[in-house]
């Protein structure tokens, strides 16, 4: 470990130390620093204000369990207005077990907690494994400031590779996450497409949703929430996302009045957002949700979310029936491959990946 006395102002010192030699954010914690270091620090116009409680409508949880029941057509009703609207939604009675929840956070803590080298062989360079990435902020070498957040993502192939490869703190709960929330999230793709007028037959279903993701974020204590941000503002760019968030909260989401709202974590619930894939096959009536995550001085936060994409070598453009309902495409056809590498090659920048697909 370095000592006290290097100079984290200094970008280069910072970078190898927090980047490149994998100590993370967290590792920057525990060499005793009592201020944020520059590399850090947000230009004013991405600071996230003191938060002033403002939360949304998300508040109100979608009983997902009611689907297929008596209940259906106004809890579909419910997913399609979020979609629509916010691009955000909580789940309730989603079939993952709150005890599952509560391994996931606790493991979530335990990887994070490791000494640093344990951590550092999963940096992307050395990593054993292709399926298995740690790492601080996005795209740190092209960031104006780093982002406050150490990760570690699992990309899932069958079961038996995910218990070789992912970590051994958390591959078995990540792998029972995944598995226990796949069907709820399919049948929230369905439910969506279905209010445009379109089944999309089973392998086409499973091609839009083939590449899946587990990932477990670490948002460490910062001294100086306000100057720093956890993530910047983004979309994602696949399906749907599943997010498990603990009870510090810190997640915002982006309205049209461009106003930011909190989504306030709550026990026992699972987040739902809206990716780039879906606005783009349903050719602009569902929203990617723009969202971004403040830092904390109460404690260090984790998240871990489950990212559904399609395959690589997938074509992702409007649905036909939906640009005949329309009567204009809004987007091209693009390959997935290479939304995804447009998608990766720039620091977050609110929606602006999707102008990659937009049509001419």
């Amino acid at each position: 470990m370095e000592t006290m006395s290097a100079n984290y102002e200094d970008r280069d010192t910072l970078f190898n130390f927090v980047v490149k030699e994998g100590n993370g954010v967290k590792g920057l914690i525990d060499s005793g620093i009592s201020c944020v270091p520059q590399p850090f620090v947000q230009p004013l116009s991405e600071r996230i204000a003191t938060p002033n409680g403002q939360t949304c409508e998300a508040v109100q949880p979608i009983d997902i369990s009611q689907l297929d029941g008596p209940c259906h057509t106004e809890v579909a009703k419910q997913i399609v207005e979020a979609a629509e609207t916010l691009g955000f939604f909580q789940v309730v009675n989603h079939g993952v077990s709150v005890e599952l929840l509560e391994l996931l956070k606790m493991s979530a803590h335990e990887f994070f907690e490791q000494p640093p080298e344990n951590k550092a062989v999963y940096l992307k360079e050395v990593s054993p494994s292709k399926l298995v990435k740690y790492g601080t902020s996005f795209v740190p070498e092209k960031e104006k400031a780093i982002e406050w957040k150490d990760y570690v993502s699992m990309l899932y192939t069958n079961d038996d590779e995910a218990l070789q490869h992912w970590p051994l703190q958390c591959r078995e709960v990540a792998l029972d996450f995944l598995k226990s929330s796949m069907a709820m999230v399919k049948r929230i793709v369905e439910v969506l497409v279905e209010d445009v007028g379109v089944i999309l037959e089973e392998e086409r279903m499973n091609s839009l949703m083939g590449t899946k993701m587990v990932n477990m974020n670490y948002y460490p204590t910062c001294p100086s929430p306000e100057l720093t941000i956890g993530v910047g503002r983004h979309s994602d760019m696949g399906m749907l996302t599943v997010l498990l968030q603990d009870g510090i909260g810190g997640l915002y989401v982006k309205v049209d009045n461009g106003d930011w709202l909190e989504i306030p974590p709550l026990n026992g619930a699972l987040v739902i957002n809206v990716g780039d894939t879906l606005q783009i096959l349903s050719n602009g009536k569902y929203k990617s949700a723009e969202h971004r995550v403040r830092t904390t001085n109460i404690g260090s936060r984790v998240s871990v979310p489950i990212f559904t994409a399609p395959n690589p070598s997938e074509k992702i453009g409007p649905l036909p029936e939906v640009v005949e309902r329309d009567g204009v495409a809004r987007y091209k056809e693009v390959l997935f491959q290479d939304y995804m590498n447009n998608f990766f090659s720039q620091p977050h920048d609110g929606k602006k990946s999707l102008d990659f697909a937009r049509a001419d």
